[in-house]
């Protein structure tokens, strides 16, 4: 896909994923999200930018660690997603932090100026995940450090029939190269390219637990990466990609439930 037309898709995408995204996926993360903000050891009185932050789960989290003197900034392509990141802000009475629509590939952040950057399961989405972490290295000051997750392996990512499946619908695929960056060593290559010295990486086994069929199909075809192509599809297609999805998962079905495996990878990496 063009890069320009995938930036657009993850955009206005994100944007229809946003209203259900936190109830679909908050606590499906948490784990995963849970690790990255242990890697990122953050301190009182750092400054955090939060890549891809969605509705802002990390970034309020980053924001807690680092108060009182501390800030961070959640960015994000969707504004629909950084509209609630901002309102989850205000609710939860969080004055540290702060929220504003950017691409990840062209960050409007001065040099030298960032103490961590984190990315929470982001990267794949970007048409070019090497410029984004070029630009993370740019903003972070010696010393600082990059904090990064994205799904693993796709034989162990039980979903992963998803996009096979959206993709048969449609004239271009979704999300190419979804599973590049979990292939053994692929991170830490990305990061070492770009001139940061990875320090820990690890994988995390993971299960994404669905009530029923609807709720699985929920997460996957409404609040994540596909809800553009699933916002335009008629009636028929919708239940036929209903169907095909919930047979890709049969095989961890649990009484009326589901128990797909999952997995992801965290690497910390620091500039010297």
């Amino acid at each position: 896909m063009e890069p320009r037309l995938q930036r657009r898709v993850q955009r206005y995408g994100w944007d229809l994923a946003a209203p259900g995204y936190e109830g679909l996926w908050g606590a499906q993360l948490a784990g995963v999200q849970a690790a990255l903000l242990a890697g990122a050891a953050l301190r009182p009185g750092e400054r955090v930018l939060d890549l891809a932050c969605g509705t802002g789960l990390v970034t309020l989290g980053a924001a807690r660690a680092v108060a009182p003197s501390g800030q961070a900034l959640g960015t994000d392509l969707s504004g629909d997603m950084v509209a609630l990141a901002a309102l989850q802000a205000q609710r939860q009475g969080v004055s540290n932090a702060s929220f504003t629509r950017m691409d990840a590939e062209h960050l409007a952040v001065a040099d030298g100026s960032v103490d961590v950057v984190l990315c929470s399961l982001g990267l794949m989405y970007v048409p070019e995940p090497e410029r984004v972490v070029s630009e993370a290295r740019r903003v972070l000051r010696p010393g600082g450090r990059l904090v990064v997750s994205v799904w693993g392996e796709r034989g162990r990512c039980g979903w992963a029939g998803l996009f096979g499946i959206v993709d048969a619908e449609v004239s271009s695929e979704v999300c190419p190269l979804f599973f590049r960056l979990g292939q053994a060593g692929a991170l830490a290559r990305l990061c070492a390219e770009a001139g940061l010295a990875p320090v820990d990486e690890h994988r995390l086994r993971s299960t994404l637990a669905y009530e029923d069929g609807e709720q699985a199909c929920d997460a996957a075809l409404v609040g994540g990466p596909v809800a553009l192509a699933w916002s335009r599809f008629d009636e028929a297609t919708r239940a036929r990609v209903r169907g095909r999805y919930l047979a890709s998962i049969e095989a961890w079905r649990a009484g009326a439930g589901y128990a797909v495996p999952a997995e992801f990878v965290v690497l910390a990496a620091r500039l010297a």
